[in-house]
């Protein structure tokens, strides 16, 4: 936890900090008219060691952002072509398009939180792949750290002589299944793994097309991404990655069967992992893994009844449930997140915060809605 770390030692990768005297870090949001930007706007103006100095969208010109986000305008901010200079960025961009600037960025000294899949991936290959782009910078990608803290904490925390430049922010999806199987992964439990997951509309983002409209998604559920949605590569790497950390064989973590499904809802994921153990396991394991990966954590909560997406709606907070079949042999998890908070903008800011030295809960308190 960012708390118990020597203050001296740590670095924003500016040289700026807000210290004693209250001085606040200059942040832009490039990519501000889409959902996540939105919600980086939402989260970052009432975030105490933030000053919003600019927020980007193409084609705009010191447009005030409620023409484009109605319920911003209590933030008097203005969209703009171009952004000014800034302690950090972050990038809410289509595919692809985040490589771009990304280097212009870094070589001024500035820290950028991409929340577009752009440095997620560490192998090159990769991404024509998944993503249908060959990666225009793949000597950056050693550079990038994956922004899910509760994996890569450490990675996180910049430190005097290892400055944090790029923070490559997960996938929604990526998120709610990698919190609900890495305890498993380090146990090396994994054997076979199949994960179902119902999503709601926003994740889509707000570009129109005529599968997203109310007519189409109302009173439906419609399967997507059959045989190879593009969130499985993140989750294959980081189940590989906390597995690795322990020494542990999970051959499920190399072959995750990912089905997503679209549902008339608004906001929310909820994942369901199936997992066949690789070994004989019980409800007290699992018990005491889930406990020791997540009590310490400011955002995952481990519950001992199925979470609703409700629970945590307009919050940062992951709910958990893991539970043993006897009968069958299996691990059922079920994870649930606000896919544009905890699997998006929230989850950049806390990755930004632990790069900056602040407090990882900062900007981040807000209680889930309801109802």
């Amino acid at each position: 936890m960012s708390a118990g770390l020597d203050e001296t030692k740590r670095s924003t990768g500016t040289g700026r900090r807000q210290g004693a005297s209250g001085e606040r870090l200059r942040v832009a949001v490039i990519g501000a008219t889409g959902y996540a930007g939105a919600e980086l706007v939402r989260i970052l103006a009432r975030h105490p060691a933030v000053e919003l100095v600019g927020l980007g969208g193409r084609g705009r010109n010191a447009e005030p952002v409620e023409t484009v986000h109605p319920h911003l305008a209590a933030t008097r901010l203005y969209l703009d072509e171009e952004v000014p200079a800034a302690d950090a960025v972050f990038l809410a961009l289509p595919h692809g398009a985040a490589v771009e600037r990304v280097p212009a960025i870094v070589d001024a000294g500035v820290t950028v939180i991409d929340l577009g899949p752009d440095f997620r991936l560490k192998d090159p290959a990769d991404y024509p792949r998944w993503y249908r782009f060959e990666h225009a910078r793949p000597d950056l990608l050693g550079q990038a750290v994956y922004g899910l803290p509760e994996l890569h904490r450490e990675e996180l925390i910049a430190l005097a002589d290892r400055p944090v430049r790029i923070v490559g922010s997960p996938g929604c999806h990526a998120t709610a299944s990698i919190l609900a199987l890495a305890p498993l992964a380090r146990a090396g439990l994994l054997g076979d793994v199949v994960v179902d997951a119902k999503t709601g509309v926003s994740g889509a983002g707000r570009e129109t097309k005529p599968e997203y409209m109310f007519g189409e998604v109302n009173e439906s559920v419609r399967a997507y991404g059959i045989g190879g949605h593009r969130h499985i590569a993140e989750i294959e790497q980081e189940l590989a990655f906390a597995g690795a950390a322990t020494g542990a064989a999970n051959p499920g973590a190399t072959g995750v069967d990912f089905l997503p499904n679209l549902i008339p809802m608004t906001r929310g994921i909820l994942a369901a992992a199936h997992v066949r153990p690789t070994r004989p396991t019980s409800q007290d394991e699992l018990d005491d893994l889930f406990a020791a990966a997540y009590t310490d954590e400011p955002f995952v909560t481990v519950v001992s009844a199925a979470p609703a997406t409700k629970h945590v709606t307009g919050s940062n907070e992951a709910r958990i449930h893991a539970s043993y079949d006897s009968r069958t042999g299996r691990i059922l998890v079920i994870s649930v997140i606000d896919n544009l908070v905890k699997g998006a903008a929230g989850q950049a800011v806390q990755s930004f915060n632990l790069v900056h030295g602040l407090a990882e809960t900062a900007g981040l308190e807000q209680l889930p809605l309801a109802p």
